[in-house]
Order: structure tokens, then sequence, then C-alpha cells
């Protein structure tokens, strides 16, 4: 796996290259529609309701989630700002192969990463901060990528698959609720703003993990209007002590070695 240092596995862009405008319009069904409630997890028994199930009924969505959707750490995952996890489908074929050669991987299918809606054809390259989508009756706005934990080395038993996760650029994103309403699983999630185009979540994820004491990309992205206030916060403590906080707590906090 290519190191932070190195540019990790992302492709080379140009700083503030031109994104392509897709059709507003488009619109995505849903593959998964899913809701978890808090399981003990891990090597201390930590609650965490990674494990979501896929619902055959409609869910109501508010403005702190699914209805029937919990956290088993409200401190980090969930809220108003959190409110929606996506994952791009596409990208469970390409973890299979990456880890082909990985003895005892576990959960490598659509849900193993706790998402709560999963499609085809939207991605952290296709998607920015601050789009707007209508998904079944309620509107949604996305809100930040994921940064992802150490709950994921244990959810899939490899070694440093939040770091992989983290490099790879593919970690998935929120959305918090504009407007409340019912989703059934077999929703379509329909593209209607995109307020800041030029902001993908890939190159959010570039400032943040690849080119990460880049003043001008760090100015900017703080800027973004859309972005979580946590987020925001980060961009702007980097930008006033000039270096990069430490991730070995989120990363590393338990691997799978650990456990039992």
């Amino acid at each position: 796996m290519g190191s932070l240092e190195s540019g990790g596995l992302w492709p080379n862009r140009r700083k503030n290259a031109p994104v392509a405008m897709e059709n507003r319009s488009a619109t995505w069904p849903l593959l998964s529609l899913r809701a978890g409630r808090p399981q003990p997890f891990g090597p201390r028994g930590e609650p965490s309701a990674i494990d979501k199930q896929a619902l055959s009924e409609p869910e109501f969505l508010d403005f702190a989630g699914f209805g029937s959707d919990q956290q088993g750490d409200p401190r980090h995952h969930g809220g108003p700002e959190k409110a929606v996890h996506h994952y791009a489908a596409e990208h469970y074929s390409m973890w299979a192969f990456e880890l082909s050669a990985v003895p005892g991987v576990q959960n490598l299918a659509v849900g193993g990463f706790g998402e709560n809606i999963s499609t085809y054809g939207l991605t952290e390259d296709t998607v920015s901060a601050g789009d707007i989508f209508r998904l079944g009756h309620a509107l949604i706005q996305v809100s930040q990528p994921r940064q992802p934990c150490w709950k994921l080395n244990v959810r899939f038993n490899v070694e440093q698959m939040a770091l992989r996760v983290q490099t790879s650029g593919r970690t998935g994103w929120y959305y918090r609720v504009l407007e409340p309403g019912w989703v059934a699983p077999d929703s379509n999630l329909a593209r209607v703003e995109r307020p800041y185009p030029a902001w993908t979540l890939s190159r959010i994820l570039n400032v943040l993990y690849r080119n990460r004491l880049d003043t001008d990309e760090l100015r900017a992205l703080a800027a973004v209007g859309a972005l979580t206030e946590k987020m925001r916060q980060l961009v702007e403590k980097r930008l006033s002590l000039r270096k990069v906080e430490p991730w070995a707590r989120r990363l590393d906090g338990v691997s799978p070695s650990q456990v039992g």
C-alpha cells in the first residue's frame, strides 16, 4: 500500500483542476437501506451499531437520522451533521481485489462499512461537499467525508484497515437532513443542487490526508459553507498551528491482534 507521503493510492490531480458537471437531474436507485442498534463490539465489548441490517419497509428520516438507527458512540457517530452514511457499492470489489491475499477478511460485502445507504454510480470523485439530494421524500445534503476509525480494523479483521481506507480515498461520506421524510428500500437518490461542484470529496480527502499543509487549499476548504463545523475547526487549527493533528488514536485504537 502506498504511503501518505508518497501520495498513497490517489491518482495525481492538479490543484484547482476543473470538475465535470454531471446532469443534476440524474438519479441513482438505492441498492441497500440499512439501520442498526448498538451491540457489544471489539475486545472490550464497547457498544457499536456498525452491523446495520437491511430494511424491508419504509423508514422515516428525521434530522437525527433514520428512526430505527442508533449509535453506539454518539460522540463520534451520528447526530444532525452525520445523520446518514453513504458508501459506494462499487468500492467493495476494489477491496476484495486489494485484500485477496490477506487471510481472514470478514464482512467484505455491502453493509460492511456500517453505511445506511449504498448505490452504484456515485463515488468520492463525483460527489461534492454541499451536494443536495432528494432521497425518497427527504432532502439531504453532503456534509463531510467519513474519517475512518479503528473499528474498521476489527470489523474487517484486517490490520490497519482504517489507514488503508483513509489512504485509498474510498471513505464514504455523510449527509445532514434538510427536510425530513419517508425513505423506502427501493427509493431513488436524485441530485438537485451543487453549490460547491469544485470541492469533490476526493479533493477534500486530498487536502486532509495527502497535501496536508497546503495553506491555499486549507484556506479554501475552510470557506466551504456546507462543511461541518467540526471539520472546519480541524482545518482552521491546522492553519493556525501549521501542523497536522495526531491520527494514531483514531486509526489504531484497537487492532485485530488485540482481539482474543
